[in-house]
């Protein structure tokens, strides 16, 4: 029970009861551009004391993300370059077009900036709301090319010694394939790449290990709704953490609901109790296809040493074949 209580000492990030569970202090917008780039339009205030803005390269046509913080408050963003540079060359990952330092105009501030790939269909996360209305989900083909590109993701990453964990909707990035001539009666997002992103939290095999002999090991980071339940009752880490997450991204691509829902006034504790302590599995949509439903227990095995790796889940049956559009039946989440 003493443990259990101990979940409170948490940092998560989620929209899950509150945009941020952490705090965030921007540096000053008013920089404009650094040595390779100028500022489009401003995005966002980002995690861990960035920003992001939309920006043209000089004297090229093309446009990327930058992610910009104080000098001072850059570590976490440095870290996150760091990492991101050890997965170049994957397709499935968005692109890190490399860091700069620039100097802020209105106080002479030292900027630290990292370019990333701009990714001009937005989140998944914000394409299922919009698909169908809200109401239905993706259809199953899509679910199908999403979860192969997102696997392969996580193949790379596993393969190079570390777990994302923090794999969400809204770290999967769809950039446009021009080498993917959308068919007729396809839909929209077939002519995207699903690319991983944001590795704030990512770790190796070797610091997972270290962390087991901090007192940080009772922090749990991560999003609550995606969160496996040996990560927050055991406090573990590791590509296993990345598939059942997988797993909870595919169910709300099929049915456009999260796998797990929030009680009426249920706070965040107990909702960690529930997936950590009361055995609870994720929801898995009705009306699915025997392959999909199958796929989905394979990422859902409680144990994490059942629980199937990317490379193996890559050869699912799931993942062969094609389903037409009009052949995939409206989904719902069983209750």
């Amino acid at each position: 029970m003493e443990e259990r209580r101990r979940l409170k000492a948490v940092k998560l990030m989620d929209d899950l009861m509150a945009e941020e569970f952490c705090v965030t202090s921007c540096c000053s917008r008013n920089i404009h551009g650094g040595k390779t780039w100028e500022e489009v339009k401003h995005i966002a205030h980002g995690a861990r004391n960035t920003t992001i803005s939309l920006a043209k390269q000089v004297g090229l046509p093309q446009l990327v993300v930058v992610k910009y913080a104080a000098i001072d408050d850059s570590d976490t963003l440095q870290r996150q370059s760091e990492v991101h540079a050890k997965f170049q060359g994957c397709p499935y990952i968005l692109r890190c077009y490399g860091d700069e330092y620039c100097t802020a105009k209105d106080n002479g501030r030292i900027i630290y900036n990292v370019l990333f790939e701009h990714a001009s269909g937005g989140n998944l996360a914000d394409l299922i709301k919009t698909s169908r209305g809200g109401a239905g989900g993706l259809p199953e083909s899509d679910v199908k090319s999403f979860t192969k590109s997102i696997l392969l993701g996580l193949d790379c990453i596993h393969n190079k010694g570390y777990a994302h964990l923090d794999i969400k909707p809204k770290n999967i990035l769809l950039v446009p394939d021009l080498s993917k001539k959308r068919k007729r009666g396809a839909s929209a997002s077939a002519a995207f790449d699903a690319k991983i992103a944001d590795f704030w939290i990512a770790k190796s095999s070797k610091q997972i290990l270290a962390e087991l002999r901090w007192e940080d090991r009772w922090c749990l980071e991560g999003t609550p709704r995606y969160m496996s339940p040996e990560a927050i009752a055991e406090h573990k880490k590791g590509p296993a953490c990345d598939i059942w997450a997988l797993g909870c991204v595919v169910v709300e691509m099929l049915c456009g609901q999260p796998a797990f829902s929030i009680k009426p006034g249920e706070s965040l504790e107990d909702f960690l109790d529930r997936i950590g302590f009361g055995g609870e599995s994720p929801r898995i949509p009705v009306g699915i296809s025997r392959e999909a439903h199958d796929f989905l227990k394979r990422c859902f095995m409680r144990n994490s040493k059942s629980r199937w790796n990317a490379s193996r889940l890559l050869s699912h049956p799931f993942l062969k074949g094609h389903i037409p559009d009009a052949e995939s039946p409206h989904k719902k989440v069983r209750k």
